[in-house]
């Protein structure tokens, strides 16, 4: 306990000490976000913002852990390793992405293909690790195995850790909208994460997941970090996150529920991220089928805008919608292990 505390505490100092810093100097270099076109005219105002903050967020996780396990007797694992380096691998897709968007000046960075090539390169190299090193069995589970669960083939479960992955990326990527959006709702994920590994590691008898307790010292980093950059990033933003963070959350957001066990619990902790992300889909199939826009603007929270909402209503009422569904999946997580009657001792 001791050590997830240290983590959290030591990712939030360095992430508000790291973001002022950056935004310095991004501002020295006159680096700033560049604004879409299509995108709400109230928006203009924020060109030129420092980007590429996620690199924070990312320092404060790394020194959060690494403070962890300083004389703590917690020892480091390489499950928890391996989701570090997916999430610094995702990050450096996305650190790519922001460059070439600062250093041509355009709102579009990375091709597609490019974009996508490299995510599926760190997605693939995640799923490889975690099968077939850390011996995450071809399972895929509601919250644990033994209860909802789907064998499948071995080829079949490195895909479906692949998509997990480059889709939870993605998903948090649209989400990044607004000043604080995908940072604050992101938090309620990783501190609900936290607390599910403690519990899993108090009761490896019944979950069998190895390193549970260090994956938590990762996820408690990641809230610690994002927490010292909201800091600096709420309204009005000093600072974004870029690609650099987005693609880095939400691979960390996939890869720990794969590492976890919890592969169909995924998509009710992150309800907030899957409903933007379906707005985006349902935008486009509606507009390439029929000709017509279901939503004024797509992602959601632009659609909200549009519709007068003022940003940070727009934000706040989406944090809390990303609670609600935190607090839905925390519940059907415990209602299950009190479905296992004598097994269940708190």
């Amino acid at each position: 306990m001791i050590a997830i505390l240290v983590s959290s505490a030591i990712a939030f100092i360095i992430a508000v000490s790291a973001t002022n810093y950056l935004i310095k100097i991004l501002r020295a270099y006159k680096i700033g976000q560049q604004i879409r076109e299509d995108g709400p005219k109230r928006h203009v105002t924020k060109a030129g913002t420092p980007t590429m903050g996620g690199i924070a967020i990312l320092i404060g996780l790394i020194l959060g852990y690494a403070a962890a396990h300083a004389n703590l007797g917690v020892p480091i694992s390489k499950q928890a390793l391996t989701l570090i380096g997916v999430t610094i691998g995702a990050g450096l897709v996305g650190f790519l992405d922001d460059f070439i968007k600062v250093r041509k000046e355009r709102s579009l960075g990375l091709t597609k293909s490019a974009k996508i090539t490299g995510q599926i390169v760190v997605a693939a190299a995640f799923a490889f690790v975690a099968h077939y090193v850390l011996h995450v069995p071809s399972t895929i589970n509601f919250v644990r195995s033994g209860g909802f669960t789907i064998n499948v083939p071995t080829p079949l479960w490195i895909i479906f850790a692949i998509v997990v992955v480059i889709g939870s990326s993605n998903a948090v990527n649209l989400t990044d909208g607004l000043d604080g959006l995908a940072g604050g709702s992101a938090i309620f994920s990783f501190g609900a994460l936290t607390i599910v590994g403690y519990w899993e590691f108090r009761h490896y008898a019944v979950y069998h997941i190895n390193g549970s307790l260090d994956l938590a010292i990762v996820m408690v980093g990641m809230v610690g970090g994002l927490a010292g950059f909201l800091w600096w990033n709420a309204a009005p933003a000093k600072i974004f996150m870029g690609d650099t963070g987005s693609l880095a959350i939400g691979a960390a957001l996939g890869a720990a529920t794969l590492l976890m066990g919890l592969d169909l619990w995924l998509p009710i902790l992150a309800g907030l991220f899957v409903i933007v992300t379906l707005s985006v889909v349902i935008q486009v199939i509606s507009f390439r089928a029929f000709g017509r826009r279901v939503f004024k603007m797509a992602p959601l929270h632009h659609h909200f805008e549009l519709m007068g909402w003022p940003e940070t209503t727009v934000i706040v009422r989406f944090w809390m919608i990303a609670g609600v569904f935190t607090a839905l999946a925390m519940g059907l997580f415990y209602a299950d292990f009190l479905s296992l009657g004598p097994l269940a001792k708190p």
